[in-house]
């Protein structure tokens, strides 16, 4: 058995995620001190390097439990999902890295985007997260916006993206990420999704702030909508946001 500080110097996680995995029950050590001090087994640092998997792929906190805690969880069917995603990851960046070297060199079209479609990615992710059941996220999102019209849709996007406008501001003013007004625009955006897409919960934040700085199309999106810097800045705000809590 092995001690929370233990657990992490090895995996290089800190002891402040170890212990927010076990308030959330995601990750809840097996035993114990007679102090009552947290002691993992073999089989809780199985259960971490999954974890750990699935963040590196970007899935929420929310996502991994339900895979995780699935009735018919295989290991080994999870592995081949998260192999499968990390060489799409490798032949994306891959495509990235020979575009930029392409255009550096002065050989690369200029107008070229494909290398930025993650579409491929994008899409064996929601079907691995499927292939374990819905989450209680992901179930309440579909009952909520089913029925709705696609006007009513897109005026619901268009609100969410108009909530990171002020992240803008803030970027271009050279504002810090853990300000009061920051962290008030978090919360406001966490509100927001629970009132009209599913309960937003205090552990989905962090993977959504992931989400928006990944670079990916969280990121263009909400550049495109409240100004460059926005969804960098929105990442930063929301991991503060995250260790206040």
């Amino acid at each position: 058995m092995r001690t929370v500080h233990e657990v992490s110097e090895l995996a290089h996680v800190s002891v402040r995620t170890l212990h927010h995995y076990d308030k959330i029950g995601l990750l809840k050590p097996s035993a114990r001190s007679e102090a009552g001090y947290r002691l993992y087994s073999d089989d809780d640092l199985t259960r971490l390097q999954q974890i750990m998997l699935f963040r590196e792929l970007e899935f929420s906190l929310a996502d991994i439990g339900a895979i995780l805690d699935s009735p018919g969880f295989d290991r080994n069917k999870a592995l081949d999902q998260q192999i499968e995603l990390l060489e799409l990851r490798r032949e994306h960046i891959g495509s990235l890295i020979g575009m930029a070297k392409a255009l550096r060199g002065g050989e690369g079209n200029t107008l070229e985007f494909e290398p930025f479609d993650t579409s491929k990615l994008d899409e064996y992710a929601e079907q691995a997260k499927a292939s374990w059941g819905k989450t209680p996220q992901r179930k309440e999102y579909e009952d909520k916006w089913a029925g709705r019209p696609k006007e009513e849709q897109v005026a619901m996007g268009k609100s969410l993206m108009e909530l990171f406008v002020p992240f803008g501001r803030m970027s271009a003013e050279g504002a810090d990420p853990s300000c009061e007004e920051a962290l008030a625009q978090v919360a406001k955006i966490q509100a927001f999704i629970t009132e009209n897409y599913y309960d937003c919960t205090d552990e989905i934040p962090a993977g959504l702030g992931q989400a928006y700085g990944s670079g990916g199309d969280f990121t263009r999106n909400i550049n495109a909508a409240a100004g460059p810097g926005a969804a960098e800045f929105a990442a930063a705000a929301v991991r503060a946001y995250c260790d206040r809590a």
